[in-house]
C-alpha cells in the first residue's frame, strides 16, 4: 500500500512539474498567425485595393518569393482573382507603376512537357493554398504537383511533392531582356543570370542565380529565344531563354530545390546559398524564418478582444517591414559589400533600395526612428552612398535613380533620423552636403525626379510657377517649402545657424501659394497672378494626384502658420468639414480618364477625403491644432474600422511600400508622425485595449484604453505616468524612455481635453 502511494506521489508531482516546464517553455503567442499577406491583392489597373502582391520573404530582404499568375513583365503579378499560376518567381517589385527588375520564377510540370508561360499555367484554388510570410504552397491541379517555397534573405528553400509520373519536369525561366541558363547535371545544379528591369540600372547589371537540387536528372533541355526548344541541351543564352530539367517521380516524392542569387557574381550567390542555407532542411528553413517574422512582429504586442482588428493591424504591420530592400550582400570574411546601381562597381558599405520617399517620408521612416533606429542608421549609410556613388540623392530608387514622383523628400527622412540621434558621425556631414545640394543645385540631375525640378524659379520667386511647363507646380512647392524647414532643423542642431535662417524663411513659401479669397492653395503664374480659372476639385494640374482640397493641408511644419493665414481655428475647421461634407465630386480633364485613385475616393463614402492616396492621410490630425481634437478621433476610427480589413481588398488605394499600412499602425495605436524634423506625435485615439511597444534601447512603452470599445471612440481623459496629460501630442524622448499612457474612452467626446493654444502641438508660428 504504501509503495503504491509513493508511486502515485512521485506520478503527481512529475505531472505538475512537466505542466510546468511545459508553460515556461511554450512560445509567446504567434502574431504570425495572424498577417494575411494577400491583403490588397484584389486590384487591378482601374481600382487599387492596396496593389500588393504577396511577398515570401523576411522583413527588408534582398529578393522576396511570390506565386505569378499574369505574364512576365506584368506589374499585377498575382491578381487574386485570377485562377491559374505560371510559376513562382524571385521579385523585387516595389509597385506594378515601378513594375520588376531581376526576375526569374520555378515551375513544375507532369505530363506533355508545357514550358511556355501560357501553355505551363496550372489552375489553382485559395482553399489549396497556404500563404505566410514564411512560406508558400499552392496546389497544382493540373500537374497533381504541390509546389511549396520557404525564404531566406537572398536565398529560398522549394519543395515540389509530385505524383507518380514517368515524366515529371522542374522549369526554370530566367525571363527577358536578357539572360543565361546552364545545366549541370553532375553537380545537379542550374546556374545563369537574369537582366530584366524596368529601368535605372548601370549596363553591367546582372542577377546571378545557383539552384541546387537533390535528384539527379534523367533529362536536360533548354530553350532560347521565341521559346524555341532545344532538346538534350545544357546550356543557352540570348534574349529569353530558361531550362528545364526532368525525372520520373513516385506518388508522394518531394524534390526540393535550394536557390540563392547575386547581383555581385555567380562565386557571390554560390556563397549565399551556402551561407543562408548550406545544409539545412525545408523545415529548418520555413522555421527560421518564422522565428525572424515573430521576432519583429513581437516588437508591438496587441491586446484587444476584436480578433479582426487584430489580423489587421498585423498584416499591416507586416507590409511596414518588407521595404526598404536590402541591397547588400556578405563577402567570404563576412564583410558587408554591395553591388552599385548608381556606377556598377562592387563597394563596400550598406545599400537600401526600392523605395519611393514621396510615400515613405511621412510615416513609415518616422517608424523606424521609433522602433528601428540601428536599422534606420544603416539607411542612412545607404543613402550617404548613394550620393557618394551617383551625385544625388534617391527619390525614387529602385534599384537606382527612377523618374517618378515630386518633392525633396530625401530632407525629412534625412533631418529626422538625424534630430532622433540616427545617423552615424561619419555620414552626417556626407548627408548635410546632399540635401544642400539639392536645395541650391539646378543642373546635373540624372532624373527629374532628383533634387528639384523647378529649382531656380523656386529660389528666385519663392514658388514654382504655374505657367512655365513644370506639371504639378504647387505640390512641388508645397513640399520644398516643408523639405526646407527640415533642412533649416537640421541646420541648427549642426550650429550652422545662418544656415538655418535661410532655411527657416524659405519655409514660408507655401504662404505664396494660400489664396485668401478660397482659403486654398493654388497655382499662381510667373507674374504673381493666380491661375485662372480655378477649380479646388480638379485633380493633378498644379497638383499631384489630387487636388486643391487634399494639398491644401501640405504645410506639415506650420499648421498653425495655416489656421492664421485662413482667419482663425473656426474657418479652419470648416473648411476641415466641408472636405468630408461634401460629395465625391471631382473634375478629371487633366488627365483625360478617371484615374484610379479618383475612384477610390469617390466609392469610400467619405466626402472628398481621399485615404488611399499619401498627400491627404495627416489631415485627419490637424484638428488637433485647432483645438477641435473630438472630431480627429471620430474620423480616426471611421479610417480604421471601414477602409482597412485583413481581406484581399482590405486597403482603399495603394499601400506603396508600407506608407498607407503604417498610418494604420500608427494610428491604430493612438498616434502620427504629423510632422517628421520635430519630436512629437499627434495624438489620435487608439484602436485597442492595449499595445505594448518593446523599444531597441530596451525599455517599454504601453498605451492602454481598457474601457474602449466600438461606440468609445473618443478620449475623455489622459494619463501619462500616472499624471494627467492635457496635451494632443507625446513626446518621442517620452515614449524612448519607457512608461505608460493610458486613455479613459467614453461614447462621447469631452471638447474640454485639450482645447487650448498651449495644448495643440508644434507648429513652426508657435515657436
Amino acid at each position: 500500500m504504501l509503495n503504491t502511494l509513493l508511486t502515485w506521489f512521485l506520478i503527481i508531482i512529475c505531472f505538475f512539474s512537466c505542466t510546468q516546464k511545459e508553460s515556461q517553455e511554450s512560445p509567446r503567442t504567434s502574431y504570425l498567425d495572424y498577417v494575411n499577406p494577400l491583403m490588397g491583392t484584389d486590384s487591378d489597373f482601374s481600382l487599387s485595393n492596396g496593389n500588393t502582391y504577396p511577398a515570401i520573404a523576411t522583413p527588408w530582404a534582398m529578393n522576396f518569393w511570390t506565386p505569378q499568375t499574369a505574364k512576365m513583365g506584368d506589374g499585377w503579378t498575382y491578381k487574386y482573382d485570377d485562377k491559374t499560376i505560371r510559376g513562382i518567381k524571385q521579385t523585387h517589385q516595389p509597385s506594378p507603376w515601378i513594375n520588376d527588375y531581376a526576375a526569374f520564377s520555378m515551375m513544375a510540370v507532369t505530363g506533355n512537357l508545357k514550358y511556355k508561360e501560357d501553355d505551363r499555367a496550372s489552375y489553382f484554388s485559395h482553399k489549396a493554398e497556404i500563404v505566410k510570410p514564411n512560406h508558400y504552397s499552392v496546389y497544382l491541379a493540373d500537374y497533381d504537383v504541390t509546389a511549396e517555397v520557404s525564404p531566406t534573405e537572398r536565398a529560398a528553400h522549394f519543395k515540389f511533392t509530385f505524383p507518380e509520373a514517368d515524366s515529371s519536369y522542374i522549369l526554370l525561366d530566367a525571363f527577358f531582356k536578357g539572360s543565361w541558363v546552364k545545366i549541370l547535371p553532375e553537380e545537379r545544379k542550374i546556374v545563369g543570370f537574369c537582366r530584366n528591369n524596368s529601368g535605372g540600372v548601370p549596363d553591367n547589371f546582372h542577377n546571378y542565380f545557383v539552384a541546387q537540387f537533390d535528384k539527379d536528372f534523367d533529362l536536360t533541355h533548354t530553350w532560347g529565344d521565341d521559346w524555341t526548344l532545344m532538346e538534350n541541351s545544357t546550356e543557352n543564352k540570348g534574349q529569353h531563354v530558361g531550362a528545364i530539367i526532368g525525372f520520373s517521380t513516385t506518388k508522394g516524392e518531394q524534390v526540393h530545390v535550394k536557390v540563392a542569387s547575386s547581383f555581385i557574381s555567380m562565386e557571390q550567390a554560390e556563397l549565399n546559398l551556402k551561407s543562408e542555407i548550406g545544409k539545412d532542411t525545408f523545415e529548418d528553413t520555413k522555421e527560421k524564418a518564422r522565428l525572424a517574422w515573430e521576432k519583429e512582429l513581437n516588437r508591438i504586442q496587441i491586446e484587444d478582444d476584436n480578433i479582426d482588428h487584430i489580423r489587421t493591424f498585423y498584416s499591416c504591420l507586416y507590409r511596414v517591414l518588407l521595404f526598404p530592400r536590402k541591397f547588400y550582400e556578405y563577402d567570404t570574411d563576412g564583410n558587408i559589400v554591395h553591388y552599385s546601381p548608381y556606377n556598377g562597381k562592387v563597394l563596400p558599405g550598406y545599400m537600401f533600395t526600392d523605395n519611393g520617399f514621396w510615400d515613405t517620408f511621412r510615416a513609415v521612416f518616422p517608424f523606424f526612428n521609433l522602433m528601428y533606429p540601428e536599422l534606420n542608421s544603416q539607411i542612412m549609410e545607404g543613402l550617404a552612398n548613394t550620393y557618394k556613388e551617383s551625385g544625388w540623392l534617391p527619390e525614387w530608387a529602385s534599384p537606382g535613380h527612377r523618374d517618378c514622383m515630386i518633392g525633396s523628400n530625401s530632407a525629412p527622412i534625412i533631418a529626422d533620423a538625424y534630430l532622433k540621434g540616427h545617423v552615424k558621425e561619419k555620414d552626417i556631414e556626407v548627408l548635410f552636403e546632399a540635401i544642400l545640394k539639392n536645395a541650391r543645385v539646378s543642373e546635373g540631375r540624372p532624373v527629374n525626379s532628383v533634387g528639384r525640378e523647378g529649382l531656380d524659379y523656386y529660389n528666385s520667386l519663392g514658388y514654382v510657377p504655374y505657367n512655365v511647363g513644370i506639371k504639378e507646380n504647387a505640390a512641388r512647392t508645397l513640399e520644398y517649402a516643408y523639405a526646407d524647414f527640415t533642412i533649416a532643423k537640421m541646420a541648427d542642431k549642426l550650429g550652422k545657424h545662418d544656415i538655418a535662417n535661410r532655411f527657416y524663411q524659405k519655409s514660408k513659401n507655401y504662404e505664396n501659394l494660400f489664396d485668401a479669397s478660397t482659403n486654398l492653395m493654388r497655382g499662381k503664374n510667373e507674374n504673381g497672378h493666380f491661375q485662372k480659372p480655378f477649380n479646388p476639385l480638379k485633380w493633378g494640374d498644379a497638383f499631384t494626384e489630387g487636388n486643391s482640397l487634399h494639398y491644401t493641408w501640405s504645410v506639415f511644419h506650420d499648421i498653425q502658420g495655416l489656421i492664421d493665414l485662413m482667419g482663425g481655428q473656426a474657418n479652419f475647421i470648416s473648411k476641415l468639414d466641408e472636405v468630408f461634407s461634401m460629395p465625391p465630386d471631382f473634375d478629371n480633364s487633366y488627365y483625360g480618364f478617371t484615374i484610379h485613385e479618383i475612384r477610390e475616393m469617390q466609392i469610400a463614402n467619405m466626402g472628398n477625403y481621399a485615404h488611399g492616396n499619401q498627400p491627404i492621410q495627416h489631415m485627419i490630425y490637424l484638428y488637433n491644432y485647432a483645438s477641435a481634437s473630438f472630431k480627429a478621433q471620430e474620423k480616426i476610427r471611421d479610417v480604421l474600422t471601414k477602409l482597412y480589413s485583413a481581406t484581399p481588398d482590405g486597403y482603399c488605394g495603394d499601400e506603396d511600400n508600407g506608407q498607407t499600412s503604417a498610418w494604420y499602425v500608427f494610428s491604430s495605436i493612438g498616434f502620427y508622425p504629423v510632422t517628421p524634423g520635430v519630436n512629437q506625435y499627434v495624438m489620435g485615439a487608439p484602436l485597442f485595449k492595449k499595445a505594448t511597444l518593446s523599444l531597441e534601447n530596451g525599455n517599454t512603452f504601453t498605451i492602454s484604453a481598457p474601457t474602449n470599445s466600438s461606440k468609445n471612440m473618443y478620449i475623455n481623459t489622459v494619463r501619462l505616468n500616472g499624471t494627467p496629460w492635457n496635451n494632443s501630442y507625446i513626446d518621442f524622448e517620452t515614449i524612448q524612455n519607457g512608461g505608460e499612457v493610458e486613455f479613459e474612452m467614453k461614447d462621447t467626446p469631452n471638447k474640454a481635453w485639450a482645447n487650448k493654444l498651449e495644448n495643440t502641438p508644434f507648429s513652426m508660428s508657435k515657436e
